[in-house]
């Protein structure tokens, strides 16, 4: 890929707790191994050469152990809120100068496993300003909170309680800048509303995709990671 990346990771995991009272999420230990480090092996793997960690809660151990990323074969940098929490919109904000006019986005918590060249590739020639990977749920992996048209997200509530929807949102998502011109620097606010208010004016194309996501921002989200990891390493070996 040739867009830099940026990686919410400045959540303080209050559905963790107490195993994250001292350490951030990315750096739960699953199979003998850090969440990040799981997470970056996989994204050098699909060709993601260039992240931008966007960093809060114990920013300091994150940065210790990820440092500049050449043990991952990634090229690393870090934007940090500073004083308070800017939300997941807000951190992206910050982290503008150093990802540039146009840029991918995925959670600090998530596992996806996916062609990141295909999804740039289409984001690249949708004619949108943004663009949101999706996932037909059927309510089966939390709650569905898309209503996809393809090409376009018609529909997206983060929270959405409406039972008619079918898609979730995988968790990689594509912007150009000039998204968060308007968005006022330091200000915390939260990156769903920022992708609803572009579905509401048609502006968010959506990429449909086929593998399930996984996250480790829940205990049974961990459990489901865990399970993966043991049936791709049985299918390895």
């Amino acid at each position: 890929m040739t867009l830099k990346m940026a990686i919410l990771a400045g959540g303080t995991a209050q559905r963790l707790r107490p195993v994250t009272e001292k350490i951030p999420k990315a750096l739960i230990e699953i199979k003998n191994k850090l969440f990040i480090d799981w997470q970056l092996d996989l994204l050098s793997r699909k060709g993601i050469s260039d992240v931008v960690l966007c960093v809060s809660y114990r920013a300091d151990l994150i940065m210790e152990h990820v440092g500049n990323g050449s043990k991952f074969n990634i090229n690393v940098t870090y934007s940090e809120d500073g004083d308070e929490l800017l939300g997941t919109g807000g951190a992206i904000k910050k982290a503008i100068p150093l990802l540039g006019e146009k840029f991918s986005v995925i959670y600090g918590d998530s596992y996806l496993d996916i062609d990141y060249q295909e999804a740039e590739s289409t984001f690249e020639n949708c004619g949108q300003p943004a663009m949101m990977t999706v996932y037909k749920n059927n309510g089966l992996h939390d709650q569905s909170n898309i209503k996809f048209i393809a090409p376009n997200v018609e529909e997206y509530c983060k929270n959405s309680n409406k039972n008619q929807f079918e898609y979730i949102d995988f968790g990689l998502n594509f912007f150009k800048k000039e998204i968060f011109d308007k968005e006022e620097y330091g200000r915390k606010f939260d990156l769903g509303v920022v992708c609803q208010d572009l579905a509401m004016d048609k502006k968010l194309a959506g990429l449909e995709v086929n593998k399930r996501f996984y996250e480790v921002g829940s205990f049974n989200g961990i459990l489901d990671f865990c399970e993966y990891l043991e049936r791709e390493d049985n299918v390895i070996h």
